[in-house]
């Protein structure tokens, strides 16, 4: 089940704000730069590199997401292994908004989303 329309609103705009303020300077961004995505009910941030045995093709390493589970009116907080799957990030699997899954991320104690 998708979000629906007044809180992919709210999030679009947290992420949009978030997305900017960290973005590397825009003369590097076609080596390295950072975005969001939204699949379903998950918010996925993600790097934007060039393919190391094709520098043309961009690839989209993904670090940290965010589900929505509306049952709980909560987010849980997952960050990608080096074998590519999710796991539930231990230190604080569930937050209560976007605004404290992104401090989570940024303040990323055991270096889990961001190497």
């Amino acid at each position: 089940m998708a979000l629906e329309l007044p809180n992919i609103v709210d999030i679009i705009e947290v992420m949009e704000n978030y997305v900017e303020d960290i973005r590397p300077e825009e003369n590097i961004r076609d080596q390295l730069d950072i975005s969001y995505k939204i699949d379903n009910q998950s918010v996925i941030l993600f790097e934007i590199r060039p393919s190391y045995k094709s520098p043309d093709e961009k690839l989209e390493c993904c670090y940290a997401k965010a589900t929505y589970v509306k049952t709980a009116r909560r987010w849980k907080v997952f960050w990608m292994r080096a074998s590519g799957k999710w796991q539930g990030y231990e230190p604080m699997p569930e937050v209560a908004d976007l605004h404290e899954f992104i401090s989570l991320v940024e303040e990323d104690k055991y270096h889990c989303f961001k190497g």
